[in-house]
């Protein structure tokens, strides 16, 4: 992969990048006191393990729209920032565990997927490369364990059959961990296994979705950001979308339509004050998702409370269930964040994702759909992504350059993905 592919960025196809430059600008111009401030929140409240974070930028506004605390895609990001991965690895596992000297990592049960095993086998050779003695526990009981994936990159990946020993989990009599990492987000509840376990368990079972709502933590954020936005004097709109949610909600059975209908209205007719106070041009829409579960299902994009109301029964069915055929229950609705940066010759519209390592940014890509708009989830089949050199351009940003030059750009990315991280880790900190 040519040095000239690994910096390239998408173009920005908007007139709309004025108060983005702003937002960019000032991140230059504080950049010492932001990172500063950053030093000692996480003295305050310590990072997760590791997070994923989606971002959209809309020229006018970059937020955060998802936050993943046990993400996938590590097969996606730069080879070459490999060291700092291990680096960070090294730092975490040290914190929760100084003595550690063996690591088990805990995967999401599906064994079908080639993609995430091949980022299992990343994140595997993170950690061991970091020095510790790493080995893979299945928690899927109709898997024939232990068990060797061969992948395409010319890997293997090897499961096995954990064992409870008292307050411990085992492989055997061979290896006893220090930390049991999760890399299963826990979507289809928590395993009895995993529960009151002497080990570390990082992240913790409480940060799953078996006990997270995305409505939490975008009131965590909101927080986060306007401490930020007070620093940085800027408007925290700019960094943060706006947010409503409702329980109680059955697609099929029609129940919860009223609350629906009603925050739909309300959402939009705030972003529409927001839109007019900056002059932008654009008709608002409101993301609906499930407000526990990842891997982009259970979402829809709407215009008018009346969209939410008017879907047919393909869509509801849909709607109502998110991962692992878990019945949804519960949704947020999260103002649309316009993407206006868009991939290659086809113009694809495009997202960047953050990854990070403990506190520290240590790489990430853009994902890509050729098929989908600009007001459209990404995160969905179609998509591919494209590694880009974030690890260095994330961390040094170059005041010598614009204000949207690569490295700017980027540094802005990896500003915004660290505030999303320290409200996961407030999140925890709320619920340990």
């Amino acid at each position: 992969m040519s040095v000239e592919h690994l910096h390239a960025v998408p173009h920005l196809t908007t007139a709309l990048s004025g108060p983005l430059h702003d937002i960019e600008s000032h991140f230059l111009a504080h950049q010492a006191h932001i990172e500063a401030w950053f030093r000692s929140e996480w003295v305050k409240t310590p990072a997760p393990f590791y997070a994923s974070v989606d971002l959209r930028n809309a020229g006018f506004k970059l937020a955060p729209v998802d936050t993943n605390l046990f993400p996938a895609g590590f097969n996606n990001l730069n080879e070459a920032f490999m060291p700092l991965c291990i680096q960070a690895a090294q730092a975490a596992i040290e914190r929760v565990c100084p003595d550690a000297a063996k690591v088990l990592i805990i995967p999401e049960s599906h064994t079908r997927n080639p993609y995430y095993l091949e980022s299992v086998a990343t994140l595997t050779e993170i950690i061991r490369k970091g020095g510790f003695e790493v080995r893979i526990a299945s928690l899927n009981e109709e898997l024939p364990l232990p068990q060797t994936i061969e992948l395409e990159s010319g890997r293997s990946v090897l499961l096995e059959k954990p064992e409870r020993r008292d307050k411990r989990l085992t492989l055997g009599d061979d290896f006893d961990p220090c930390v049991v990492l999760l890399n299963n987000d826990l979507s289809g509840g928590r395993p009895a296994i995993l529960e009151n376990l002497d080990q570390k368990v990082i992240p913790p079972l409480n940060l799953g979705w078996a006990d997270r709502l995305k409505s939490e933590h975008f009131a965590h954020y909101r927080s986060v950001a306007q401490e930020f936005a007070r620093m940085a004097e800027i408007d925290p709109w700019f960094i943060d979308p706006l947010f409503r949610n409702c329980g109680e909600i059955n697609f099929m059975k029609r129940d919860g339509e009223e609350c629906l209908h009603k925050n739909v209205t309300r959402l939009l007719g705030d972003i529409q004050k927001k839109y007019d106070e900056y002059n932008i041009d654009k008709p608002p829409y409101v993301i609906i998702k499930a407000d526990a579960g990842t891997y982009g299902m259970g979402i829809m994009s709407v215009q008018s409370a009346e969209e939410a109301l008017e879907l047919n029964r393909k869509q509801r069915t849909k709607m109502s269930k998110s991962k692992g055929g878990q019945a949804v229950t519960q949704v947020i609705m999260q103002e649309g964040v316009y993407t206006f940066e868009t991939w290659g010759e086809q113009q694809a519209v495009a997202e960047p994702v953050v990854y990070m390592l403990d506190h520290f940014v240590v790489g990430g890509f853009y994902r890509v759909h050729k098929e989908r708009g600009s007001t459209e989830n990404l995160n969905a089949p179609g998509m591919h992504f494209e590694p880009l050199a974030f690890a260095e351009s994330c961390n040094t940003p170059d005041e010598s350059k614009a204000p949207d030059a690569n490295p700017n750009r980027f540094y802005a990315y990896g500003v915004i993905a660290r505030l999303a991280l320290l409200a996961a880790a407030r999140e925890y900190a709320e619920h340990p």
